[in-house]
């Protein structure tokens, strides 16, 4: 399901490791572990180095990981936690349709190589056949919403969520899609390096039609035409920096203009594919690359359509079929992009498959034996507390208009807030899991949360839906709700230690709160309301200065230099920037207004100050390939670990107080070159 309106705090998450597994060794209430530290190097030199350099050598890099930080580590405890609860499932049969019995057996195909490898590519011979025996183009619309509904993505994107300026509503939505390897740089840069994985996953395309039974030839010739395809479509699409405008991203229009815009697409048959009877308005969020699909639908031939379906087909179920799918895919998507060396072992990729396929199911079991109530109630007065910071933070704003400042405070409590697990759970009766392969299970779990999701179509948003399982290690903020996410799997040690002191639990799992309230003020939830609508709520004059401000963040990341050549991309990660500028901010504030009356003394030679700071670094301790580095700075809108510490810290003027730093170290930035928002 497509709900691309909310942020998800991804790698921040770890922060709420602090200090991960020194606490433990420690035994201090600190929270923070002088051996996870390498104190050679000088703080204002090279402050990730620092805090971080002790953890870092203990944790080389394995041959499975492309990167592993605290956040990995915490991502393998919660493994092993599911893994547990899963194969005592699994172990023994039960009554059919109950929730063990889904859980059971579906763990059970996913470990059944002899089986997998037995079966090679029957389970998707029939579609491929299908598919390949298509004689009209107009065909092509309701294979490609066959595919769908089967969880297979093509040509575009298609989806039902709130519309972005009626946030109450559900509205259909789609955008760009179609291009397997995500972002349309790779398919356009002509750099060596880019060149390179171009032809790898050419190879790889080809590898995969010769596992399915095609020749040679016939399997060239059809990676040819699937790269033309996505080609023309990336060429369309936007960029991921473009995709960062709310208001750019926003099409509504009729169902009668929907196909007068698109004339090439048979609608009607498409909305008919979805089960859909009847659709009035529309949100399309891109338009380019959709009239560039109608184009290509128009003007190529139908073999060529043929192949490209085929091989999104190949290239969906993979994952699902014999080892030798299994390890074609992982050669290109594990060994070129990411440079791991090996594959996940078989019981990790088949937890975290129930664990996507059944994911509330698995998260009531989860919550009901790992998760502590008291954990949720030191939370809930964190958040309060975090609340109370950032309305000083924005009354202290002399950029800011009152009248605006008003309108922030009105959406700062407005914010929902939810900890730990739904109150409701989904419904999984519907869903059946059954013994005849593997991938059909994973259609049949795809079709039932398509048809979930359609079916909200045109119906009031349900505000009380959780967009994560319990069980995620991670956090959100979803701006057309206006609410923050903490999921249970942060909310116990050692993200969250409800042994360490304030400091470094305001540090940790503080920054991360007050990072996911900064994301409703960043440069994109800035501009929904306290309802979530997309809507213009600033004075005359404010955004200006805000955005005059935020540029000066971008620019900063635009100049660090992430690999010998290669720069951070500083309007790609500005709302993630700015959302860990205002946590850190927000955070610290929060920190001093809980212990103003009782302050923490020194412990282990480090301040109460430097403390949180420690605990914050040691949120990105980690190591990663350069492989990684650079489909990071490509894509993702996070900056890499090294430099949420070392370019994150020198805007924190708190951070120069606590540990001495002056303009004679490296990290140093004059107080008039630093970002100054919330």
């Amino acid at each position: 399901m497509n709900k691309k309106n909310y942020v998800v705090l991804a790698a921040v998450v770890m922060a709420a490791m602090s200090g991960c597994a020194g606490q433990k060794e420690a035994k201090s209430s600190s929270g923070i572990n002088p051996a996870n530290m390498d104190t050679t190097v000088a703080a204002g030199n090279d402050f990730f180095r620092y805090a971080c350099g002790g953890w870092n050598d203990a944790h080389p890099l394995t041959a499975e990981y492309s990167r592993y930080g605290t956040f990995d580590m915490l991502l393998e405890n919660s493994q092993k936690q599911l893994r547990e609860l899963i194969e005592s499932l699994a172990a023994q049969p039960h009554e059919a349709g109950t929730a063990a019995q889904k859980v059971g057996d579906l763990y059970n195909m996913a470990m059944d190589s002899v089986r997998l490898n037995e079966q090679g590519a029957e389970p998707i011979r029939k579609c491929l056949d299908e598919i390949g025996a298509m004689t009209e183009k107009s065909q092509i619309v309701p294979m490609m919403t066959r595919l769908a509904c089967d969880g297979i993505g093509t040509y575009f994107r298609s989806y039902v969520y709130a519309d972005p300026k009626n946030s109450m509503l559900n509205i259909f939505q789609m955008g760009q899609g179609g291009i397997n390897l995500g972002e349309k740089e790779y398919y356009l840069d002509d750099d060596s390096i880019t060149r390179n994985i171009r032809e790898q996953y050419k190879n790889y395309i080809v590898r995969l039609f010769a596992l399915a039974g095609f020749a040679e030839a016939d399997a060239k010739q059809k990676m040819a035409d699937v790269m033309e395809i996505e080609t023309a479509i990336a060429k369309a699409s936007f960029s991921a920096v473009q995709l960062r405008d709310p208001e750019a991203n926003y099409h509504k229009m009729s169902y009668d203009d929907l196909k007068k815009t698109f004339p090439e697409i048979d609608w009607d048959t498409f909305i008919k594919g979805f089960g859909i009877g009847e659709l009035t308005e529309v949100n399309v969020e891109q338009i380019e690359p959709i009239k560039e699909v109608g184009r290509l639908m128009k003007t190529l031939p139908l073999s060529k359509h043929i192949a490209y379906l085929q091989y999104n087909l190949l290239d969906a179920a993979a994952n699902y079929l014999s080892d030798d799918f299994v390890a074609a895919h992982f050669d290109f998507y594990g060994k070129v992009l990411s440079g791991r060396q090996v594959n996940q072992p078989r019981w990790k990729r088949a937890v975290n498959s129930v664990d996507g396929m059944l994911g509330e199911l698995v998260g009531q079991m989860y919550v009901e034996k790992y998760f502590p109530a008291a954990a949720k109630e030191r939370m809930v007065r964190l958040v309060k507390n975090l609340q109370a910071a950032l309305a000083e933070r924005i009354d202290a704003q002399a950029w800011m208009s009152d009248s605006t400042k008003a309108k922030a405070h009105e959406k700062l409590a407005a914010f929902r807030v939810k900890v730990g697990y739904p109150d409701k759970w989904k419904d999984y009766s519907a869903l059946l899991i059954e013994q005849d392969s593997y991938w059909a299970n994973a259609c049949r779990a795809a079709a039932w949360n398509m048809k979930d999701m359609y079916s909200r179509l045109g119906k009031p948003v349900d505000r009380d839906e959780w967009l994560m399982t319990p069980q995620t290690v991670n956090a959100y903020y979803n701006p057309s709700t206006n609410e923050i996410c903490f999921p249970a799997a942060i909310l116990q040690p050692p993200f969250f230690n409800m042994e360490a002191d304030d400091a470094a639990n305001y540090g940790a799992i503080g920054v991360v709160i007050g990072h996911e309230m900064t994301h409703g003020f960043d440069d994109q939830g800035r501009q929904f309301d306290k309802d979530g609508n997309l809507k213009d709520w600033w004075a005359e004059g404010d955004a200006d200065r805000f955005e005059e401000r935020a540029q000066v963040m971008v620019d900063f990341f635009n100049n660090i230099e992430v690999l010998p050549g290669l720069y951070g991309n500083g309007q790609l990660t500005l709302g993630e920037n700015l959302a860990d500028h205002g946590g850190l901010n927000v955070a610290y504030l929060a920190f001093q207004n809980a212990t103003k009356n009782a302050p923490l003394g020194v412990v282990d030679g480090f301040t109460p100050e430097q403390r949180f700071f420690l605990a914050y670094a040691t949120l990105w301790a980690g190591n990663i390939r350069d492989e990684q580095i650079r489909v990071y700075t490509k894509s993702d809108p996070h900056s890499l670990g090294k430099w949420r510490v070392n370019g994150a810290l020198p805007h924190i003027q708190a951070w120069y107080d606590a540990f001495g730093i002056t303009e004679d170290d490296a990290m140093y930035v004059a107080p008039e070159k630093r970002v100054d928002i919330w």
